[in-house]
């Protein structure tokens, strides 16, 4: 991040508290859910289940012309700025700032102790209604995995799971590809 001073002009209070989350010194990583900032401190073990699932997909990704990482999801019109643990996106849009939900091709959170609700019940409901066609739920602390599909305003219309850790998880269009989730 940029320890220069900025400036802007904010209309609205949710532009304001977007724009502020992006410009904190000395944090990395924060996100807001349902108006509550949430700076993120995912463990070792956190990261390790995102480095494998990474690295999973990572041929795929390649071949697709994307590109995956831990980048800024926003929701317009609402107080939420998420940052994933995995999301895969095509090339082109990378370089914004930050991307709505139905630009990804898959967005995958890890669950901790510190949000174990909030992966599979709050940001399951948001990212079906901004259109993100896959979210994969890693539930560390139930050890199972669950894949959403066919995002709908009112939810996924398609959940495969919950899936005991082990257990392989496939991954359609575009991805077909099964999961490995033995060692999440």
């Amino acid at each position: 991040m940029s320890s220069q001073p900025h400036s802007y002009a904010a209309d609205d209070p949710e532009t304001a508290l977007k724009y502020a989350i992006q410009h904190v010194p000395a944090i990395d990583r924060v996100q807001i859910v349902e108006g509550v900032i949430d700076p993120l401190s995912p463990t070792w073990g956190h990261e390790r289940a995102a480095g494998k699932i990474r690295d999973q997909i990572a041929l795929t990704v390649a071949t697709l012309g994307c590109v995956s990482g831990s980048g800024n999801l926003d929701l317009p019109g609402t107080s939420n700025w998420y940052t994933p643990d995995v999301a895969v996106v095509p090339e082109d849009p990378a370089d914004a700032d930050a991307l709505p939900p139905d630009q990804t091709l898959l967005v995958v959170e890890i669950t901790s102790e510190s949000n174990g609700d909030t992966d599979p019940v709050v940001k399951r409901r948001r990212y079906a209604e901004y259109g993100a066609p896959l979210y994969l739920v890693v539930d560390r602390q139930e050890r199972t995995c669950t894949l959403y599909a066919e995002p709908g305003k009112f939810g996924y219309t398609s959940v495969n799971g919950p899936h005991p850790s082990g257990t392989p998880v496939r991954l359609p269009e575009p991805f077909e590809l099964e999961l490995d989730t033995s060692e999440f």
